[in-house]
């Protein structure tokens, strides 16, 4: 059994219009509700043992603000694939992850994410911005990662719907 955290990347901003969609930065909100899912990480034991991020901005700011808050040590893996990417771009990259790795964590958008969770768990939902799904997938090693695997959604958590902290 192999775990698979799917985070879409925080809000993002769109006030500078010149800037192209992957230099985009996170608004205010976006940088205010990455840790509280890195926060949620620590709470559900969820730690991922590694995680693999889209190179766009938005993606790379909403991972490092999860990962400190999580204190999360290990490297993040940046793919450029992932930007744009569909389902079998998430799936081929994680086919690729070396087995000794059962956690696993990519952060992307939309509307790849929410392709690959329903072609994995067979449940279309929607994904915000900031959203993390946790995914159990009936698998012994990444390379049999495939549509239509017959995962499991065990949770969904949306960063406006969590609990306020206490920090």
């Amino acid at each position: 059994m192999k775990t698979l955290l799917i985070l879409r990347h925080a809000k993002s901003s769109w006030k500078q219009t010149d800037l192209p969609d992957h230099d985009r930065p996170l608004k205010k909100r976006g940088e205010r509700a990455a840790p509280r899912m890195g926060e949620l990480l620590v709470k559900e034991e969820l730690v991922p043992q590694l995680i693999i991020s889209s190179t766009a901005k938005r993606a790379l700011k909403t991972t490092a603000l999860v990962a400190e808050a999580c204190q999360y040590d290990g490297e993040v893996q940046p793919e450029h694939g992932l930007y744009g990417a569909g389902p079998m771009g998430y799936i081929r990259i994680l086919q690729e992850v070396p087995d000794v790795y059962q956690r696993i964590m990519v952060v992307g958008h939309n509307p790849g994410l929410e392709v690959l969770l329903e072609v994995l768990t067979g449940e279309a939902v929607w994904l915000p911005t900031g959203a993390l799904a946790h995914v159990e997938l009936p698998i012994d090693t990444w390379a049999e990662i495939r549509e239509y695997v017959g995962g499991r959604l065990v949770d969904l958590w949306e960063p406006e719907k969590l609990p306020p902290t206490s920090g």
